[in-house]
């Protein structure tokens, strides 16, 4: 197939979707007889994100595959397309979703002794109806509280590949203390692959689901 089809129709696709598409859903686009290697697309794919240089817009990859997105010097002004505003969240959800972001997985207590106050049920709802955060597993003590970490979905909005992207921490003024100015609205964000999913800590629910913390390399 010639490079010029590869490309047009990658493009297209990417232009097209609503949602970061995989190499496996890209190279589901083509017919299974003249179908390009994964070494040809990763190519196309290349070429262009290079020619988004010095544009409003770029080609990145994220946790979920490859979109199209608008540079963040334009955000403000696209934004006017849409009547509807942004959510505005409550000091205590985005502490909350710190906390679950840099330590997890970790459980409600947890985030409540550092906090010094339970996170309500309004706050965890709001996090799982975004598809931020998600039950991993449950922690092995009695009464196996659940625990929590963030998703696909976190990572692919705040335009991450995996958590290791995630700025470090300001250091703490006291051990064991969260700044609790950390805006995380301000940065990107991540998803689930905290430091400690330790086998003796975590039992998973589904553990063909568990997070993947960073994307395999595509194959020649």
């Amino acid at each position: 197939m010639p490079e010029s089809t590869i490309r047009d129709t990658v493009q297209a696709a990417l232009m097209a979707a609503d949602d970061p598409l995989s190499m496996d859903t890209l190279l589901k686009l083509f017919d299974s007889r003249d179908r390009p290697s994964r070494r040809e697309v990763s190519e196309v794919l290349e070429e262009l994100s290079r020619e988004c240089a010095g544009r409003s817009f770029s080609l990145v990859r994220v946790a979920s595959g490859w979109r199209y997105q608008i540079d963040q010097d334009y955000a403000a002004v696209i934004g006017r397309l849409w009547e509807q505003r942004p959510p505005r969240y409550s000091q205590a959800l985005m502490e909350t979703l710190a906390l679950i972001v840099y330590r997890q997985p970790i459980t409600r207590g947890e985030i409540e002794q550092v906090r010094g106050v339970a996170p309500s049920t309004s706050i965890m709802q709001t996090l799982t109806e975004r598809n931020w955060v998600r039950v991993v597993g449950y922690k092995q003590v009695p009464g196996r509280p659940a625990l929590y970490g963030t998703t696909r979905e976190f990572l692919d909005y705040f335009g991450l590949k995996n958590v290791k992207e995630l700025p470090p921490l300001p250091e703490p003024r006291a051990q064991e203390e969260v700044d609790p100015q950390l805006k995380i609205q301000s940065m990107p964000q991540p998803e689930s692959d905290a430091e400690s999913v330790a086998a003796n800590t975590l039992v998973s629910e589904s553990p063909e689901e568990d997070l993947p913390p960073d994307l395999p390399e595509e194959a020649a």
